[in-house]
């Protein structure tokens, strides 16, 4: 009977071991996620920057076109009411 309880005893120890380690490893794991996570929020930041300047860029670039056909439509119809 002795022998029997020094084994359940020596189990309990290693499952008790094996317990701790997964323990530790669980709390690397979410300091792991909560990094990767605060990354994540950054690139979004990013993104959202980036979509702030592009839009810029695109309000730019219509009011240019804008300016263009308005000015090639004003040339144009200054020569056609010059020929009348």
């Amino acid at each position: 009977m002795a022998g029997l309880e020094a084994r359940i005893a020596g189990l309990e120890a290693r499952v008790g071991e094996q317990s701790h380690r997964f323990g530790v490893q669980f709390i690397m794991n979410d300091e792991r996620l909560d990094r990767i996570e605060r990354r994540f929020d950054r690139l979004e930041e990013r993104f959202d920057g980036l979509d702030d300047k592009m839009s810029r860029q695109f309000v730019w670039l219509v009011g240019v076109q804008v300016t263009i056909l308005l000015t090639v439509v004003g040339a144009m119809a200054t020569v056609v009411f010059m020929r009348a």
